[in-house]
C-alpha cells in the first residue's frame, strides 16, 4: 500500500526494553541508555540503573514525519561515571509496516562496532494517519435488473417456539351476560303469603269502630231494680 503524503503528520515511537545486549562491564551491571533519531530530531531515554542485559524503559517519544525518511536509527549504551559512556550497539528501524497499518510491534536487533550481534530492543510504533482499506459490511451491490433477494427470507438463527392454540371457549360476546341490577336483589318471599307493603297503610278516615257486644244496651239508670232511689246494701233510714 502507498503511503505518499506523510510529510508533518506526527509518528509516536515507545521504546519499551532491550533484550541480551552485549555486556560492557566486568565488574558491576551496566547501566544502558537508548538513543533515537529521525532526520536532525534526537531523543533519549532515561538511564536503566543496574538494568545489565535486559533493561526496561517504556518511553514515549513522538516525531514530525518527513517525506522521503522512513527510518529510525537507535544507538544503545551504557552510562559511565568516570569515563565516556560506553557503546553497545545501534540499528536501523523502518516504517514502512507503521506507515501503512498504522501499528507496529517488533523487535529490531543491535549490532557492535565490529558488525556482531549486540542484543535486541523493542520498539512500539503508532501512526494515526494510516490510510487503512475499508471494509464493508454492507450487502454486495447487485446488477441493474437482477431480481432482489429478500432480507427476510434467510431462516432465523435461532429456534422457533411453538405455542399451544387458543382455548376451544372463548370468552362469551358482548351482551351475553345480563345487565347488572342498579338496586340490591332480595331473596323471595318464602311464605304462601303475598307481601305487606311498604309502609303499612292507615285506616282510611272515618271508618266505623269495632261493633258493641252482642248483648242489647241497657238504658240508662236501669241498672239498678227500681223502687230504690240509692243502691245500697242497707236500708234507707225512716
Amino acid at each position: 500500500m502507498t503511503t505518499h503524503g506523510i510529510h508533518g503528520n506526527l509518528i509516536e515511537v515507545t521504546v519499551v526494553s532491550c533484550n541480551k545486549l552485549k555486556d560492557t562491564e566486568w565488574i558491576s551491571r551496566q547501566d544502558p541508555y537508548v538513543c533515537v533519531e529521525y532526520g536532525s530530531t534526537k531523543s533519549r531515554t532515561r538511564t536503566c540503573t543496574d538494568g545489565g542485559k535486559n533493561p526496561t524503559f517504556q518511553e514515549k517519544f513522538v516525531y514530525t514525519l518527513i517525506e522521503g525518511l522512513r527510518e529510525l536509527i537507535v544507538n544503545v549504551w551504557n552510562s559511565n561515571t568516570l569515563k565516556h559512556d560506553s557503546f553497545i550497539g545501534s540499528g536501523k528501524v523502518q516504517l514502512e509496516k507503521a506507515l501503512s497499518q498504522g501499528f507496529d510491534d517488533s523487535l529490531w536487533p543491535l549490532q557492535s562496532k565490529t558488525g556482531r550481534h549486540a542484543g535486541e530492543v523493542r520498539l512500539i510504533i503508532h501512526y494515526t494517519k494510516a490510510h487503512k482499506p475499508a471494509t464493508s459490511h454492507g450487502p454486495a451491490s447487485q446488477p441493474h435488473g437482477a431480481p432482489q433477494a429478500s432480507l427476510y427470507s434467510q431462516p432465523s438463527p435461532y429456534p422457533s417456539v411453538s405455542y399451544p392454540p387458543p382455548s376451544a371457549a372463548p370468552y362469551p360476546p358482548p351482551g351475553g351476560y345480563p345487565p347488572p341490577s342498579s338496586y340490591p336483589s332480595y331473596p323471595p318471599n318464602s311464605s304462601g303469603y303475598p307481601p305487606a307493603p311498604y309502609p303499612p297503610q292507615a285506616a282510611p278516615y272515618g271508618q266505623p269502630y269495632p261493633p258493641n257486644s252482642a248483648y242489647p244496651p241497657q238504658p240508662y239508670g236501669s241498672q239498678y231494680p227500681p223502687g230504690h232511689p240509692y243502691p245500697g246494701p242497707y236500708p234507707p233510714p225512716y
